[in-house]
């Protein structure tokens, strides 16, 4: 039973229109069947996967320009998944991965909302690889680096689906773990490499501001 509200947007990628289905707000809790829960996903960290975020947009804004004709990618803690919506549209060989256990859910319907043939989605649990993953040429994400523990998680996730070469983008705002991250990724042999980006302020966020991360290996 759907004990949580929602709402419909119109967000502009690259002068396309994308409908999206999120959560009404950062308020939203639902989990009867404690599926989150056995997960380790409490109540107050819940919604985060159903918002689409400044940083979600900046990745969108940035990895549509990529040239990714012939490459693997791999969208990790995608939430909403606004990226791998916007590439599977291009036609880009995407896969959506996350550990909640709505995010398949959001995504099936805002891929069935566009008009989009069925994407690839697999659980991206950073704290295990998933040999069903395999590896790819280009890793992306966005926010993804909010607990002091995922520098190490992260960067240890995106090594064990690392193409030989491969590139990574990882859109940070500034959540303080950026040096940590980009510390253990230079000792797993990536070079490195960023961009500073600011989104204005919108009715629901303040302005976001930060770096975009390119490692390359």
């Amino acid at each position: 039973m759907q004990n949580y509200l929602v709402k419909n947007e119109t967000i502009t990628v690259n002068k396309i229109d994308y409908r999206i289905r999120s959560l009404k707000d950062r308020q939203q809790f639902s989990d009867d069947g404690q599926h989150a829960a056995a997960l380790g996903i409490s109540s107050a960290t819940w919604p985060l996967f159903g918002v689409v975020w400044p940083a979600a947009r900046i990745l969108a804004d940035t990895v549509c320009l990529f040239e990714l004709a012939g490459k693997r990618v791999l969208e990790i803690g995608c939430g909403i998944a606004l990226s791998s919506i916007v590439l599977h549209k291009m036609g880009v060989d995407i896969t959506a991965s996350d550990y909640h256990p709505l995010a398949k859910e959001f995504l099936d319907e805002n891929i069935q909302i566009n008009n989009l043939p069925r994407i690839k989605f697999l659980t991206g649990n950073w704290e295990t690889p998933n040999p069903l993953l395999g590896l790819f040429d280009l890793i992306i994400g966005s926010d993804v680096l909010y607990e002091p523990a995922h520098a190490g998680m992260v960067s240890r996730f995106i090594d064990c689906h690392s193409s030989k070469d491969v590139e990574v983008t990882i859109v940070d705002p500034d959540r303080g773990n950026r040096a940590s991250f980009t510390k253990k990724m230079l000792a797993l042999g990536y070079s490195h490499s960023f961009d500073r980006f600011s989104a204005p302020a919108t009715a629901v966020d303040a302005r976001c501001k930060g770096r975009i991360l390119h490692f390359r290996r």
